[in-house]
């Protein structure tokens, strides 16, 4: 089971490779949005901003955190390190339910092209 350490690792290697990437995604990315990833099986969310194509990681919280945010991502700590490192691809894990991710509708149609 990965650990929380490893988790925040991650999500600092996802806003790399995004920043780093094709201008398409990073377009897509562009967005000014609360953001949080609730790691299942360590019941801990760490809250944040995704702003100019970056993840900001502001927080890490016990459990859920006390607000929504507009963009929620919700996974294990090895999804996430898995998709993170190429070896899990997220439109299929997200069609599986392994991973859940909620947005508004506009948010989405922006996102779909980083799936």
């Amino acid at each position: 089971m990965a650990t929380t350490e490893e988790c925040r690792s991650a999500l600092d290697r996802l806003s790399d490779n995004m920043t780093e990437a094709n201008s398409q995604v990073r377009s897509a990315a562009a967005l000014d949005r609360s953001l949080s990833c609730h790691i299942t099986d360590l019941d801990v969310t760490f809250t944040g901003r995704l702003v100019d194509g970056r993840i900001e990681v502001l927080d890490t919280i016990e459990g859920r955190p006390p607000e929504k945010a507009e963009i929620r991502l919700a996974m294990k700590g090895d999804d996430l390190v898995a998709l993170v490192a190429g070896e899990l691809n997220f439109a299929r894990a997200w069609g599986s339910g392994r991973v859940r991710l909620e947005a508004g509708f506009r948010d989405l149609l922006r996102l779909r092209t980083l799936l």
